[in-house]
């Protein structure tokens, strides 16, 4: 068997200014111009071999290799006739066989593709997100999969073509009539892309601020992939399967996760599960026919989906059968969730090991990888090759930045947005803290200190790294908490707003008073971090229980999960003056 990780070989350079460089001694070997040539020679290497399946009631719809080749090809001819292949094409459906022939299909022809959150076409009230987006991307061609979008494509209309699965959207194109027989325009095309020219449009979630339009291009996405396949060399040997459910709208799952499939002739079994109450369920009668070599998901994923596992070991037993790797990124997972997965593996007898890495939608995603054993859920790994990251102090902290291959040349009609993203030496500003995990030993990868922006001082002047405190409260909430909201700026005290876990749904009243036990549970916690001793930046004084989920169209939240820690405070102003009110309401249970 293949090894799983490649050895780390990271050298370090101190600058003059104060920097610290970091880059991996390997060099990035060759690879295709881009993602689309890497789709192609696969397709005719092995045409019968699956490549997606998309759940169809109790069976999957599915798509060989060859199949999508066809498919894509006549996708590619159509836009081709339309006069379509010279404006980015958004498509606004979730993860599908649809979905995926439209991208490739626009990407083989050179034009950009702008997936879009469904949470936007699908939760929001107003469609403000879409529009914005398609003021933006200015596309030619609008797509949805059926007319449960046909609200959010009337949003974003205009004058535009609008294509649709089965023409079930007013005034749509059927996939059926929309394609042609391919020409030899059409292959072409695809020879003549170059490694700059822009594969994607990906507008960030807004995690920390408003949506922007991040250039992915060709060469970006290809050597993100060549890069992982370096620091997990088994790939080129085992073709990836996967089970996932991460929106291709986001880099995780659009660009990290799917583009593993299509650069290793790997499979890809679309999980109509997701981690939200009465939606786990699937993921787990899923595992049962995907049965997983490779397993992504969030934080929030994995502690949806833990208990599941836990509870029935058959599922359990799909789960880790034939798991190499498990993975996780979008967000810190907490220590004790990583402790019970790999308490889980060991009991089903599995060799599964745990690993992440770090990165933005500016960096294709991946940036660093833990290539190597880790039993700490903080360590993000160490620089890929063919990237350099650039430790830099700011304030009390230290940011990481990057330059190399992956990442981005800038942001869609928005220079004022891509110069202020570069440093004078052409490092991308990620915003992201980090420290070194060994100070003596750089290979030893780094730890995540959180956003910079995340943070605050308190009236004593300490600084709270919410990044780093938030996961750590969760962990010692041992199950109890689903998210946290860290409070308490300007305040004598770190407070925090938190999320119960639906397992404990129904333990405050109705005006988010808990219960005599969960108040005993919520003060243990509080004391469980304390006993931690990490002195008062570390300890969580106060706590009170939120009822109302983060809102999407709020800002709050983003569909990966993960809630923007200021725009909750700022929209709950009023619970956050609960916390340091004098007295102190029943909503509030204080640590001791």
């Amino acid at each position: 068997m293949t090894t799983t990780f490649s050895t780390p070989r990271i050298e370090a350079e101190s600058a003059a200014d104060g920097r610290l460089l970091l880059r991996s001694t390997e060099p990035l070997a060759e690879h295709p111009v881009s993602l689309v040539h890497s789709f192609r020679a696969h397709s005719e290497a092995h045409p019968d071999r699956l490549l997606v399946a998309e759940r169809a009631g109790e069976s999957w719809d599915r798509l060989s290799w060859g199949e999508m080749r066809a498919l894509v090809d006549r996708l590619a001819q159509g836009l081709i006739d339309r006069g379509l292949s010279d404006r980015p094409v958004m498509v606004l459906s979730g993860n599908s066989r649809f979905h995926l022939a439209v991208m490739l299909a626009a990407m083989t022809v050179g034009t950009p593709v702008v997936s879009t959150s469904v949470a936007y076409s699908l939760q929001s009230a107003d469609h403000a997100k879409l529009k914005a987006m398609a003021e933006v991307a200015a596309p030619g061609l609008v797509v949805a999969e059926n007319a449960s979008f046909a609200r959010a494509v009337d949003s974003v209309r205009g004058d535009r073509v609008v294509l649709s699965r089965d023409g079930d959207v007013a005034g749509s194109v059927p996939l059926a009539e929309f394609g042609a027989e391919p020409t030899e325009e059409v292959d072409r095309r695809c020879s003549a892309l170059r490694r700059e020219d822009v594969a994607k449009i990906l507008f960030t979630s807004g995690s920390t601020g408003a949506p922007k339009g991040v250039l992915n291009t060709h060469g970006m996405l290809i050597a993100n992939q060549q890069q992982m396949r370096q620091v997990w060399p088994f790939l080129a040997e085992e073709p990836p399967v996967l089970l996932d459910w991460l929106p291709w709208s986001h880099t995780f799952g659009g660009n990290h996760d799917l583009n593993m499939v299509l650069a290793n002739g790997g499979t890809l079994w679309i999980d109509d599960g997701r981690p939200a109450p009465g939606l786990v369920g699937r993921t787990v009668r899923n595992l049962a026919d995907a049965r997983p070599t490779v397993y992504f998901n969030v934080p929030a994923g994995y502690a949806a989906l833990l208990p599941e596992l836990e509870r029935d070991a058959t599922a359990a037993q799909a789960f880790f059968s034939r798991l190499r790797l498990g993975f996780f990124a979008a967000a810190a997972l907490p220590q004790q969730l990583w402790d019970r997965i790999t308490r889980l593996a060991a009991d089903h007898g599995a060799q599964m090991q745990m690993t992440t890495s770090w990165g933005l939608t500016e960096t294709s995603p991946a940036a660093t990888s833990a290539h190597f054993p880790i039993t700490r859920s903080d360590v993000l790994g160490v620089p890929l090759p063919g990237l350099e990251l650039a430790l830099v102090p700011v304030g009390a902290k230290t940011e990481v930045r990057v330059r190399g291959v992956n990442v981005t040349p800038g942001y869609h009609r928005r220079p004022d947005l891509t110069e202020a993203a570069f440093d004078e030496h052409g490092f991308f500003r990620t915003g992201d803290a980090v420290a070194l995990a060994d100070p003596e030993d750089v290979a030893a990868g780094l730890i995540f200190r959180g956003r910079i922006a995340e943070d605050f001082k308190l009236s004593t002047g300490t600084f709270v790294s919410v990044g780093t405190l938030r996961p750590m409260l969760l962990s010692a909430s041992a199950g109890l908490l689903s998210d946290a909201v860290i409070c308490g700026q300007d305040g004598d005290c770190v407070t925090a707003m938190v999320w119960l876990h639906p397992d404990h749904a129904g333990r405050v009243d109705e005006n988010g008073v808990p219960d005599d036990a969960l108040r005993a549970d919520l003060a243990a916690t509080m004391q469980r971090l304390a006993a931690e001793g990490g002195g008062s930046s570390q300890c969580v004084e106060r706590m009170l229980v939120l009822t109302e989920p983060a809102q999407l169209d709020a800002g709050e939240i983003t569909d990966k999960g993960y809630v923007n820690q200021a725009a909750v405070r700022d929209r709950r102003a009023d619970l956050v003056a609960l916390l340091s009110a004098d007295p102190l309401p029943s909503r509030v249970t204080v640590r001791a």
